[in-house]
């Protein structure tokens, strides 16, 4: 196997543009997680992974529950399936809550005040009631609970890692949160070392081939629990050499067929780049500002055979919807033809006519 083989698996392996899997929460439960502090453009990348899917469907598959938007793995949101959501937060929570440690103690916000702050939230949801963080954070100030500086999200995020709250539905354009326990079934609670193995089955069956650092930038878990992870799936992963580089993929082969369309539309934050600690298969570093700022937001980017060809933006014009392209250099742009297919999916997923 080759380098330039890399963004060729990972493609088929991330399901872009495949098939096979039918239904949102499929994709998010293959992938085991999806970043998605952009809301609209997380819910692209689950269309993206489902074509002819509209954006109303995977609306209506948050809505009702099937994927749940959260703090989870790294200290911000993704989208998880709400089967995977209690053991994949067991896992977390740990490394998470380390993480908060410091900076909950300079805002104050000491063990006692937090375990007050949930109790007041969980009465507050109880009873299938969504809130907004505005609406909990008045219902907090008005217990004296102070929520300025930063003290709101760490308190939601708190409740989030705890297993306390999660999203609600959307409520006209404002999210909301409810009890975890009110929106998600109960499942049987399985080991550290089961969960960890699971997980590592889950990311590099989706994601390879992939490294233990991708690994590890991606699970936020510690290297002893990876390698743990790799040995308890030694009959399900296998280990190829590229470059004097190790790189896991699933044994058995892609799950999925590969996708015809050869040019796609990447949301912001997408898992094809975010999820790897090195992105060099599919983007050239010295052009990897163009794309990825200094503090970490990733645009949406336009990839052409797994090899990110510049970046891409949606904009809204009395009432019409245009994308525009912007290509690294005259060698990587691509033909308004070429562009179609990608252009016509994310048409599709929208419900609306596009130009470009």
């Amino acid at each position: 196997m080759a380098t330039t083989d890399i963004a060729r698996l990972r493609l088929q392996h991330q399901h872009i543009g495949g098939k096979g899997l039918h239904r949102p929460q499929d994709i998010v439960g293959w992938l085991g997680a999806m970043q998605a502090q952009d809301y609209t453009m997380a819910k692209w990348g689950i269309g993206i992974r489902l074509p002819g899917h509209t954006e109303a469907a995977i609306e209506a598959a948050v809505t009702e529950g099937d994927i749940i938007r959260t703090h989870i793995l790294r200290p911000t949101w993704h989208f998880v399936s709400a089967q995977d959501i209690r053991w994949m937060t067991a896992l977390s929570a740990p490394r998470l809550e380390t993480s908060l440690r410091s900076l909950n103690n300079k805002l104050e916000l000491t063990p006692a005040l937090l375990k007050k702050s949930f109790g007041l939230i969980e009465k507050a949801l109880s009873g299938n009631k969504h809130l907004t963080r505005p609406e909990l954070m008045t219902l907090l100030a008005n217990q004296k609970i102070r929520t300025d500086e930063f003290r709101s999200s760490h308190i939601m995020f708190g409740a989030e890692i705890s297993g306390l709250v999660c999203n609600g539905p959307v409520r006209g354009k404002q999210h909301t949160y409810a009890l975890l326990d009110e929106r998600v079934a109960a499942a049987p609670a399985i080991s550290r070392p089961e969960a960890v193995a699971r997980l590592t089955l889950r990311y590099f069956s989706s994601h390879g081939p992939a490294t233990v650092a991708d690994f590890a930038w991606w699970s936020n878990l510690p290297l002893k629990e990876i390698r743990q992870g790799l040995e308890d799936n030694r009959e399900h992963l296998a280990c190829i050499r590229i470059k004097e580089q190790e790189y896991w993929l699933p044994a058995a082969g892609p799950a999925h067929s590969a996708a015809r369309q050869e040019v796609h539309l990447l949301p912001a934050f997408d898992e094809f780049m975010v999820s790897y600690k090195d992105r060099s298969a599919s983007l050239d570093p010295a052009l990897g500002g163009a794309v990825i700022t200094a503090n970490g937001i990733f645009k949406p980017m336009i990839a052409g055979k797994g090899k990110i060809k510049g970046s891409w933006k949606r904009t809204v014009q009395k009432g019409k919807t245009q994308v525009s392209s912007d290509f690294f250099r005259a060698e990587d742009a691509l033909t308004a033809k070429a562009l179609q297919p990608a252009l016509k999916a994310y048409a599709t997923f929208l419900g609306e006519t596009l130009s470009m």
